[in-house]
């Protein structure tokens, strides 16, 4: 396995939610959960075995795990209504990884993502699928909108694990919305869920995962 450099999450490191997916395709099973020990690193030959990423030298970056059930649907809104969260998404005024690969309003060749608050608390933004969608691109596009329920210019936090069901995936150019729940907080620990819908409302995937304040 290799994150390439342009799936990065904060600079020098991969972003979370496609290099779980990754791995979580390695794994050949599922529902799985990936608990990142350390920031996955880019361009590097990864190996999978009995359950634990490594990397050329040994050192242990991901665990892979069954995960039972993945129950961690947030309600679907319309596409307006995400498109109007999506103007208020605060990375536009200070992200702590403006280039991150799903989020980064610095990327113009990513997701583009950009969750924003729905007044219930709840965080919303519209999702153009690209011309390429596998399963690491679900995972992705099911990330950064859980992290934008706790994330703030002064609390970066960054994916700790993740545990995503993926229901079928979105074609190419497919307008689509996700949603994010914060779900609580204990200490430094945030756990979020978040949910992938298609054109039609069908639920394409949910996620729960594990948020860790830097």
């Amino acid at each position: 396995m290799r994150v390439e450099s342009r799936y990065n999450g904060p600079t020098g490191s991969g972003n979370g939610g496609w290099s779980a997916g990754l791995f979580a395709a390695a794994a050949g099973f599922g529902p799985v959960e990936v608990t990142l020990r350390r920031p996955p690193p880019l361009e590097t030959e990864l190996t999978l075995v009995d359950g634990e990423v490594r990397d050329p030298a040994g050192d242990l970056v991901a665990e892979v795990r069954p995960a039972g059930v993945v129950d961690a649907v947030v309600p679907p809104v319309d596409a307006p209504t995400a498109a109007e969260a999506a103007t208020r998404y605060p990375g536009f005024v200070a992200h702590p990884y403006p280039g991150c690969f799903v989020c980064g309003p610095g990327r113009t060749d990513g997701l583009r993502i950009f969750p924003g608050r729905l007044p219930d608390g709840r965080t919303a933004a519209p999702f153009h699928a690209p011309e390429q969608v596998d399963d690491a691109t679900v995972w992705a596009a099911l990330d950064c909108p859980g992290g934008w329920t706790v994330l703030a210019s002064d609390r970066p936090y960054l994916l700790g694990r993740i545990a995503a069901v993926v229901t079928a995936r979105p074609a190419p150019g497919d307008e689509c919305v996700v949603t994010g729940a914060l779900i609580g907080v204990d200490g430094r620990k945030a756990l979020v869920h978040t949910s992938l819908y298609g054109p039609d409302g069908a639920l394409l995937g949910a996620a729960r995962a594990t948020w860790i304040a830097r």
